[in-house]
């Protein structure tokens, strides 16, 4: 709902939406995923009539199978793996905006990225009424495609050539929200172990939730007792705008706030002006060059090497 109000217009060309060629999604759970709801159709991708940054987005709802889809690094592999967590208000999935294109910019990054398409509509957001319900609610069903893929990921690390403990997770709107809720549930039994990579650590080793929301409750003073933070939360990265008019900027100023009262690495960049829902499509506002103040970010923390060590940094 959140991108949906960002960026108005009608969506148009319904299909199926398919990764580009060569990439596979794979289903994250071996049969039906726990506790499946009903939706109101079958999935769908649709694509905007409007243009954001000069191009359109594509939303995909009516999600019940959750796939992930992998991204192999262009650049030098770095070892580090990225799940990228689309938004779009648990109503739908901005899988281009906040999703391809974030892979496009990992992987030249020689990051593996790791593409969740997770289940939707879902809660907080409900769909059998034209409302905005009380959405602090803790998002079960996609908290749980959410775990199961962070575990599959450490699963699969040798094959996929990745370091089990440069596993990272990026959130978009609602998807920044789940960010927050994966760096802190991630001990949280929410299903009940199905195969042995369930056997594996469902915690991020670092968090970017970018222009979250859903955290700032009781007038935008207090974090939502459903992101617990703790010593364990993984190092933060922080961006939103000022003039976030669906979220608001409240949203990373009280996590931010909450994660450094419990001693956790965390680094916040706010700006003057970019709304809500950017992605990294470049325009005149200086908050599209957030991705690489997110690589540097990436590398003090050990992530991965600085730009001038990588073939291809910038």
């Amino acid at each position: 709902m959140c991108l949906l109000i960002a960026c108005g217009g009608a969506f148009a060309k319904t299909m199926v939406w398919q990764p580009a060629a060569g990439h596979t999604q794979i289903p994250i759970w071996p049969g039906a995923a726990p506790g499946t709801q009903q939706v109101p159709g079958p999935e769908t991708a649709t694509v905007s009539d409007k243009l954001l940054a000069g191009k359109p987005v594509t939303a995909v709802t009516n999600v019940t199978r959750p796939t992930m889809t992998v991204y192999a690094p262009t650049g030098k592999n770095t070892g580090a793996a990225v799940v990228v967590i689309p938004g779009g208000g648990f109503q739908i999935l901005a899988i281009d905006l906040e999703g391809t294109e974030i892979c496009d910019w990992l992987t030249s990054r020689g990051i593996t990225c790791v593409l969740l398409k997770y289940r939707v509509p879902g809660v907080p957001y409900v769909w059998q009424c034209d409302c905005r319900p009380h959405n602090y609610q803790l998002s079960v069903p996609s908290l749980q495609d959410a775990q199961r893929t962070l575990r599959l990921v450490r699963h699969h690390a040798a094959e996929w050539h990745i370091d089990p403990h440069k596993v990272g997770v990026i959130g978009f709107s609602a998807g920044g929200y789940l960010a927050a809720e994966i760096s802190t549930n991630f001990n949280r039994r929410l299903y009940a172990p199905v195969d042995a990579a369930d056997k594996e650590s469902a915690r991020p080793d670092f968090a970017m939730p970018i222009y979250p929301g859903h955290l700032a409750v009781d007038h935008d003073s207090k974090l939502n007792p459903n992101v617990p933070v703790s010593r364990e939360t993984p190092p933060t990265f922080l961006v939103q705008a000022e003039d976030d008019n669906v979220d608001g900027v409240q949203q990373s100023l009280v996590y931010f706030t909450a994660l450094k009262k419990a001693g956790v690495p965390v680094e916040m960049h706010l700006y003057a002006h970019g709304g809500h829902a950017f992605g990294l499509r470049p325009t005149s506002n200086p908050i599209t060059r957030w991705p690489a103040l997110a690589e540097t970010w990436m590398s003090t923390i050990g992530m991965i090497p600085a730009a001038e060590q990588r073939d291809g940094g910038h």
